[in-house]
């Protein structure tokens, strides 16, 4: 009955994923600064009863399709300019 859910909302690509919507405001807050739309997804009933185990915290970052690359890329320069980007970058395409 419950269960890790990951809906796909059309137009819109995965870029990252956070335990909670802290960290998910500030990846956010960095990505709308250079002009990149962003949708939070997430499972209401872990932001009400502030449960973050078992996926109910889980936080999905959407970015519409055509800026997927060019937020990808903002991330991982955040990471590497030394502004402490937190692990939980990933994709919706499977890496091998």
């Amino acid at each position: 009955m419950f269960g890790r859910i990951h809906p796909r909302r059309e137009g819109m690509t995965l870029v990252y994923r956070t335990a909670g919507m802290l960290q998910a405001e500030v990846i956010k807050g960095r990505l709308e600064s250079a002009g990149i739309p962003v949708l939070l997804d997430y499972e209401s009933l872990g932001r009400v009863l502030g449960i973050t185990i078992d996926g109910l915290g889980e936080v999905r970052v959407l970015v519409p399709d055509e800026r997927a690359e060019d937020a990808r890329q903002l991330l991982e320069y955040s990471a590497s300019d030394g502004a402490g980007t937190p692990h939980g970058e990933e994709s919706d395409t499977p890496q091998t």
